[in-house]
């Protein structure tokens, strides 16, 4: 049964946390309106023939050359960030998002309470651990390594700048909340049991995210192959948390990190798709200036969104959830390929199906 819900793919088919939950009316009364774009009944369509338990959605929703696809006409990405959220839930196919700045700098509950405010019951949100405690170096202004991070997978202050505040300001709603580990220098790769050793505490005395959020899951993103071993399983499996599928290329492709998630089943899936392969481990910028404005698909892969979308419908079709973002730098127009992954799904239950139209 594992086998068959994981084929390979190459086979034929800062701030102090607050503690109180902000009330979401005071909240949404300060969201500024931003219109959504008008989807046709096909998309309509596509979106019921999904499972109610898969979230799909993108990396952040700031950008501009959304228009006509999720905004209604052009605003500024400054406009977006801050009032776009509201317009970006309305799509529906979007009923999840990747909440990416919380990396850089971690969130208050009221932050997060914002956020809520301004989505549907049924959204989840994905949300990534501040690198304050996922990234195992500091970082200078432009992004080197200069010393070791004294507080990585420090457990209280995971809870306290992180976990908890999420907690208080989403509720229900969120999805996965996800370390995404700063790739290890040498040095640390060379220690890797007591990395896992520390991640593994960490993890056990982060606080339970059931009794709010029945639906959400931690889960634990690496850029490091070297993670992809049975001790690391042990460690999220002793947790009670998940290997969130990364799909960038510092990391195998999907059949090589398959074998972490049929180990832990059954469980959900939480899958962050980064990267186009093509452009290599730092290419990043690369596909920022090829792939910009976001509004069309320049590089199509077709074998990883093949991949992709068998793996979440034997995850789905077993009755577990599934939280799914894409990066416009995966193919181009993250809520394209999200469409596109719509369609992958939809003609994997009816094969004679035809795609949406755009």
């Amino acid at each position: 049964m594992q086998e068959s819900l994981f084929d390979d793919p190459h086979e034929p088919d800062g701030p102090a946390p607050a503690r109180a939950p902000v009330p979401a009316k005071r909240a949404a009364a300060r969201v500024a309106k931003v219109q959504p774009a008008q989807p046709g009944a096909a998309q309509h369509a596509l979106a019921d023939t999904l499972p109610r338990t898969l979230h799909l959605g993108t990396s952040s929703w700031h950008f501009p050359g959304w228009a006509g696809m999720v905004w209604d006409g052009d605003y500024e990405s400054s406009a977006l960030s801050k009032h776009g959220l509201a317009a970006y839930a309305q799509h529906p196919l979007l009923r999840t998002v990747s909440v990416d700045r919380s990396f850089y700098k971690p969130l208050s509950a009221s932050q997060f309470a914002v956020y809520a405010a301004q989505v549907p019951d049924d959204f989840r949100f994905v949300v990534k651990a501040p690198s304050l405690v996922a990234d195992a170096m500091v970082r200078g202004e432009n992004g080197r390594a200069m010393e070791p991070n004294p507080a990585f997978l420090d457990p209280l202050l995971a809870a306290a700048e992180f976990v908890q505040p999420a907690l208080d300001g989403l509720g229900h709603k969120i999805g996965a909340l996800v370390f995404q580990l700063s790739p290890l220098p040498g040095p640390m790769l060379a220690q890797l049991p007591d990395i896992l050793r520390r991640l593994g505490a960490m993890l056990r005395a982060l606080p339970a995210l059931r009794p709010i959020a029945p639906e959400g899951v931690i889960a634990v993103e690496t850029r490091n192959p070297e993670f992809l071993i049975p001790a690391f399983v042990d460690v999220l499996r002793e947790a009670g948390a998940t290997y969130c599928l990364g799909l960038h290329p510092k990391m195998p492709p999907i059949a090589e990190q398959l074998p972490l998630l049929r180990a832990l089943w059954p469980g959900p899936l939480v899958c962050r798709w980064n990267l186009n392969r093509r452009h290599g481990a730092y290419g990043y910028e690369e596909a920022k200036t090829l792939y910009e404005p976001f509004d069309k698909l320049v590089d199509p892969d077709l074998e990883t969104r093949a991949a992709l979308a068998r793996v979440i419908a034997g995850t789905t079709g077993a009755g577990q959830h599934a939280y799914v973002t894409v990066n416009n730098k995966a193919e181009g127009s993250a809520p394209l390929t999200v469409q596109a992954l719509a369609d992958e799904l939809r003609r994997l239950r009816n094969p004679q199906a035809d795609p949406a139209p755009d």
